[in-house]
């Protein structure tokens, strides 16, 4: 068994889709990134990747390659997925946690945990979600941007 631990931020930007866990979420600015911005997925994706030794989510999808602009991070995910699969590890649990003072991200959180559990090919009930506010602390809670933190166990498939 391995543990992984993943973290992303991205500034949150007029003009720019939010979109969390896959999800696009009606607000007045998004996160500002070289794919979707998605810091929940992407943070799911470090964590996955740095369980199983594989680098890190710029190793894998760098911000230099022009074909990743405005790229769907969940399929990023779906790719990482399927790479721990074909080296023999499979998602035992992720825990993750998106750090926002707004918007209200509650009423997404389904469609989240079904995205991402698809994504790894695990069920529902393997992905946990949660979102967070900083009480106005730092610049979650000051509304400059958005991050995420993600923890998960892998093991390999016998």
């Amino acid at each position: 068994m391995r543990i992984g631990v993943g973290y992303d931020a991205h500034r949150l930007e007029a003009g720019q889709r939010l979109v969390l866990g896959g999800v696009t979420i009606p607000y007045e600015q998004g996160l500002l990134g070289h794919s979707d911005g998605d810091v929940l997925v992407h943070a799911c994706i470090d964590a996955l990747l740095g369980a199983a030794a594989l680098g890190d989510i710029g190793a894998h999808f760098p911000s230099s390659d022009e074909s990743l602009r405005g790229a769907a991070s969940v399929r990023l995910l779906e790719q990482v997925g399927r790479l721990l699969s074909e080296r023999g590890w499979r998602v035992v649990n992720l825990d993750a946690t998106i750090a926002a003072e707004r918007p209200r991200l509650a009423p997404s959180i389904p469609e989240m945990r079904q995205n991402i559990s698809r994504a790894v090919g695990v069920e529902q009930g393997q992905v946990s979600i949660k979102a967070s506010t900083t009480d106005g602390l730092g610049f979650e809670g000051q509304g400059q941007g958005i991050s995420a933190y993600a923890v998960v166990l892998i093991d390999q498939r016998l």
